[in-house]
């Protein structure tokens, strides 16, 4: 494949290095930016990133750059690799250099921590005039960095611009899907961190495997429910950007949030794993996005309500998991004269 669209990606950590590898294997012609002048500098000398991706040898047509303004402005493709607590900042320092018709996509999950707010509602009010997708789904950037079959979707309000991010990032290793529930697309990227930690906690505990899949049912029920007051589309959230990154978070070890529930399930404090692990856990501010939403549409979250107890340090791991299993029995679902509606309102 040869694609002759600059795309600029903004953000050396993994992820962001290992889609900046994955484009340029691909053809496209990819420059990767990173904040840290020095960092850049490295993995230039290097033509590995030594922090994040030690394994990875980056392709010698990838272009590496610390100067954020011609990275931007060159570029018919700004995708945007930086955790969400960077990202509000981030647009607005790309904004005054970006090309008039160039498209923004994003491959961060969560909310933006200071509003609160879907990532999407972030760039529509920053950059209303450019064609906006993200780029979501099941895949852990080592093995996106290592050429392990992976499959992504990428959603958007304007399918052509959807259908361009898809065809740049496919590859015979690289499945890359399309969509357009925009919403639901992010809310399962979001969501999958805080149960995520749920099951690692019950692993930590020893609970079993039918309690880990148990959990993970659950849990995306909860999603569900969420999903549907907030008008997202159930098939998203039992596609690759609902079910799918919930079910790889859950069970895969290279999950951050998945490995502070290991920690915390085995008793360690919370500060220390979250030291331990040494990255962003998105988690630990995106649970509280999270019930705010429940709670302005009236949606019952449980696993997500203990989560956030949890993480509050106001339970511990043992007594969050033993008031889920002391819940009172009810319906695995709530009777409704139309099967294809979640309803708002129902108990894990």
């Amino acid at each position: 494949m040869t694609n002759t669209t600059p795309v600029a990606i903004l953000g050396a950590g993994s992820w962001g290095t290992a889609l900046a590898a994955l484009l340029a294997r691909n053809g496209v012609p990819a420059t990767l930016w990173g904040r840290t002048a020095q960092a850049v500098v490295d993995i230039a000398t290097a033509r590995r990133n030594t922090r994040y991706l030690p394994d990875l040898a980056l392709p010698d047509s990838l272009q590496l750059a610390g100067a954020l303004e011609p990275t931007v402005r060159d570029a018919g493709t700004v995708l945007i690799a930086v955790p969400s607590h960077a990202f509000a900042t981030l647009l607005d320092d790309i904004a005054p250099w970006i090309a008039p018709h160039a498209g923004v996509a994003w491959a961060t999950k969560g909310f933006d921590p200071a509003s609160g707010r879907f990532l999407h509602e972030l760039v529509d009010e920053r950059l209303p005039k450019h064609p906006a997708a993200v780029v979501t789904g099941p895949s852990f950037a080592r093995e996106v960095a290592i050429g392990l079959p992976t499959a992504v979707t990428v959603h958007s309000s304007d399918a052509a611009f959807a259908k361009d991010v898809a065809r740049m990032l496919h590859s015979p290793l690289f499945r890359a899907y399309t969509g357009s529930d925009v919403i639901g697309a992010e809310l399962g990227g979001a969501m999958k961190n805080v149960l995520a930690v749920a099951t690692g906690v019950a692993d930590g505990m020893r609970m079993g495997l039918n309690a880990r899949a148990g959990l993970i049912t659950r849990g995306i029920a909860e999603m569900m429910r969420l999903g549907a007051a907030l008008g997202a589309r159930i098939e998203t959230l039992m596609g690759l950007a609902g079910l799918g990154d919930l079910v790889l978070t859950c069970t895969g070890d290279l999950s951050r949030n998945r490995r502070l529930g290991l920690a915390l399930g085995r008793g360690v404090p919370l500060a220390r794993a979250v030291a331990e692990i040494g990255q962003v856990v998105e988690s630990v501010q995106t649970v509280d996005t999270l019930m705010q939403l429940a709670a302005k549409t009236n949606v019952e979250l449980p696993i997500t309500s203990l989560v956030q107890r949890v993480l509050r340090e106001e339970l511990s791991p043992a007594e969050a998991m033993k008031a889920l299993l002391s819940r009172e029995q009810k319906p695995e679902y709530p009777t409704s004269a139309h099967a294809d509606v979640v309803p708002a309102k129902a108990g894990t």
